[in-house]
């Protein structure tokens, strides 16, 4: 077999069998692992639609968490539009409210009732010098032909079964409550409310939980022993009594309560965390030698510890936060929250029980609010979990 059969290549064409990748640094890797991760970048983006939702959306709603409008309390996000005259459209609420509306679904205003006949089981109403009657007495008719009409509207002789379409409430589009205020708006609101509430709760995690951790699982000993003993006795405390003893010695209650309530108690499941994550660290040979070098203790902790348990301390975090937010929600739905007018989830909740046979949608909104905002931080936070944890890694 002669060379010319054989075509040789330089070494500039040959390539290692092993492939070297660039390095990254760690918070690149993490990140690029947090991309692969689908729920977790869906639960990211969830919660910074909430953060845009919280600082803009009650100034683009065109209504106050505050204002009320008792001409139209009670309308639903979806609206039945009866035409009575050649673009005349008018809405009936189950408050028995008649409501000028335009064609696409906008409130225009409450058209004055003025009589009522419970025998005939009829409502007149006064629209221009023109009186509107509903007749509800259908509901109880036994004819076949009326058997799926509960009302009729009469207006200059002609009368009305058939709505005219079914569109969304242009003016509410979350509906209105049993005070005629905007349901999206108190919505958006409250999830400031709750975003406040997280921000706290993040704040007082790092500032004392990993402090006062760091601190106990450093010196150990004696000073150990009586810190988690402190620990322990808050934890044995319920939330519910600390708020409780808050609101009588403060003679207060509100959103300030439970941020002290939560600032006071909320960090010692960080305390305990960031404690195991030192008393597993403070051995090795880089905070040995740290020590031999004669560092200060709160050099080694903010230097070597805490970075080096940092991973752990933002899953828990990222964890904690939904759990402060339900804490508030399920407190102000208890009554011990924020006082009114300000709405939160919880209030919000709390309001709707009274009409939820009747007005779901002032219940669903918020409960929906709460459950997404949890569902989003703890994609994150298992994302998180998975990207920061070596142990966890896949490539």
């Amino acid at each position: 077999m002669a060379n010319q059969d054989f075509e040789f290549i330089g070494s500039e064409k040959k390539l290692d069998k092993e492939q070297i990748r660039p390095s990254l640094k760690y918070w690149e890797d993490v990140w690029r692992r947090l991309k692969k991760n689908k729920l977790a970048m869906i639960g990211l983006f969830g919660i910074l639609v909430i953060v845009l939702i919280a600082i803009f959306g009650p100034f683009l709603t065109g209504h106050t968490y505050y204002e009320q409008e008792t001409d139209y309390i009670n309308i639903p996000p979806i609206i039945d539009i009866y035409q009575i005259d050649e673009d005349t459209y008018v809405y009936l609420a189950k408050t028995y409210y008649l409501i000028l509306v335009t064609e696409n679904g906008k409130l225009i205003e409450r058209i004055p009732d003025i009589a009522v006949d419970q025998v005939n089981k009829q409502r007149t109403y006064d629209y221009n010098g023109e009186v509107i009657t509903v007749d509800f007495s259908y509901k109880s008719s036994t004819d076949p032909e009326y058997k799926n009409v509960d009302f009729s509207i009469t207006y200059k002789g002609t009368e009305i079964f058939d709505k005219y379409k079914t569109t969304v409430n242009k003016t509410y589009l979350f509906g209105s409550d049993k005070l005629g205020r905007d349901v999206l708006t108190r919505v958006f609101y409250g999830a400031r409310i709750s975003l406040t509430v997280a921000l706290v709760a993040s704040i007082v995690n790092l500032l004392i939980g990993v402090t006062y951790g760091a601190i106990s699982g450093l010196e150990g000993g004696r000073l150990d022993n009586v810190m988690m003993r402190i620990v322990d006795i808050i934890n044995s405390i319920p939330l519910l009594l600390y708020v409780i003893l808050l609101m009588v010695w403060l003679n207060n209650r509100g959103l300030w309560t439970i941020i002290l309530t939560l600032g006071s108690v909320y960090w010692v499941g960080m305390a305990r965390l960031v404690r195991g994550q030192v008393l597993s660290l403070k051995n090795q040979e880089f905070v040995l030698a740290a020590r031999m070098l004669g560092v200060p203790k709160s050099q080694i902790i903010t230097r070597h510890l805490v970075p080096n348990a940092m991973g752990s301390i933002i899953v828990t975090m990222t964890m904690m936060i939904p759990t402060a937010v339900f804490t508030e929600s399920f407190l102000s739905f208890i009554g011990l929250g924020v006082s009114a007018p300000q709405a939160s989830w919880g209030t919000l909740a709390s309001d709707a029980l009274g009409g939820l046979q009747f007005y779901p949608y002032q219940l669903f909104f918020p409960a929906f609010a709460i459950a997404l905002t949890m569902l989003a931080f703890n994609f994150l936070g298992d994302g998180l979990r998975s990207a920061l944890d070596p142990r966890l890694r896949r490539g």
